[in-house]
């Protein structure tokens, strides 16, 4: 089985103040059904209103991040035994989250 990441940034989900309650309870009943049905490994949404830090080799702690790895939004991680497993999955999550998804592949490690 490979875990997936399934995950959009903040911008991307554009609801209006009355349509998120629904959008809420439609993205948590996926993550229900994928609980239930043995797939979910973890997922939740990155909290913006606390900076990342840049933990350095040297143990130093600085405020910059990398170029490019402004991360926001929500995810999930499940473990799937296909790619085109992922993708049902992650259709789900858009149409439940009203947003594009994107869909990323983790590498085997045989220590997780």
């Amino acid at each position: 089985m490979t875990k997936f990441l399934i995950s959009f940034p903040s911008e991307a989900m554009v609801v209006t103040d009355e349509e998120l309650p629904i959008v809420t309870a439609e993205s948590h009943a996926v993550i229900e059904e994928a609980k239930a049905a043995g797939v979910y490994v973890f997922g939740g949404g990155i909290e913006e209103r606390v900076d990342p830090v840049l933990v350095a080799a040297d143990g130093a702690v600085s405020t910059e991040t990398y170029p490019g790895s402004d991360l926001t939004g929500g995810f999930a991680v499940l473990e799937l035994p296909t790619r085109e497993d992922a993708v049902e999955w992650a259709r789900k999550i858009a149409v439940a989250c009203r947003c594009s998804q994107e869909l990323r592949e983790f590498g085997y490690d045989p220590a997780s």
